[in-house]
């Protein structure tokens, strides 16, 4: 097993990624391996989710609006936290990810992207800058293989042309994205959750990219 050397520092690291590509696995390892605080969406607590995939049109903004402010909570409090902490999907998706791609769908409409782009902005404004987002890459048909692999009744709309829609405004972001080092691990051949070797080769690429050696990725 892989010892890091300076994860005894405070950081707060970020985890993004289209749907499927392994956040939540990878956050969970990295937790209970370094012993980081973690922060996961809440389903359960969610009121507006059931009532948006009933109708999307209707209830999109309410359900960004309500995802702005609880990731804007785990942030803070992570960061207020005094040890490391690792976040499942990062504040700054929300907006230039999926707002962006329900609007394209039709979902939104210009003057609720618009409303929520202001809000948006003044919440990200008021909030500290992480030291390390994680971008987790992986095809699409592996995307979508572990989706329905995995069997969730809300995820059983999801296509592939929609996981591309999202991918491409993943691609656009991450040129523009200048708040921290980006560390990009292509995950489609890697088992962090049954191959502790993999793991201890991420934990090691986080070490580096976090004391400013060279960003290493991870080929498929």
């Amino acid at each position: 097993m892989y010892t890091p050397l300076i994860m005894a520092a405070k950081h707060l690291v970020l985890v993004a990624g289209n749907i499927g590509a392994g956040k939540t696995s990878l956050v969970t390892q990295l937790g209970d391996r370094l012993g980081w605080r973690t922060g996961f969406e809440t389903v359960e607590t969610n009121p507006y989710l059931g009532k948006f995939y009933a109708d999307m049109r209707s209830w999109a903004f309410h359900l960004q609006v309500f995802l702005l402010a609880q990731r804007s909570q785990l942030h803070l409090e992570a960061y207020r936290d005094p040890s490391s902490a690792i976040l499942d999907r990062s504040i700054y998706e929300d907006y230039y990810i999926f707002a962006r791609a329900l609007h394209s769908l039709g979902n939104l409409s210009p003057e609720d992207l618009e409303t929520y782009s202001r809000v948006y902005e003044l919440v990200i404004a008021s909030l500290p800058q992480p030291d390390l987002l994680i971008m987790l890459k992986a095809p699409v048909p592996a995307l979508l293989g572990r989706i329905q692999a995995r069997g969730r009744e809300m995820e059983a709309g999801i296509t592939a042309e929609y996981l591309g829609l999202l991918d491409g405004y993943y691609d656009e972001w991450l040129r523009s994205f200048d708040l921290c080092p980006v560390l990009t691990i292509s995950s489609g051949d890697l088992d962090y959750v049954n191959d502790e070797a993999h793991l201890d080769i991420v934990i090691k690429t986080i070490e580096d990219k976090l004391s400013g050696r060279d960003e290493l990725i991870f080929d498929e």
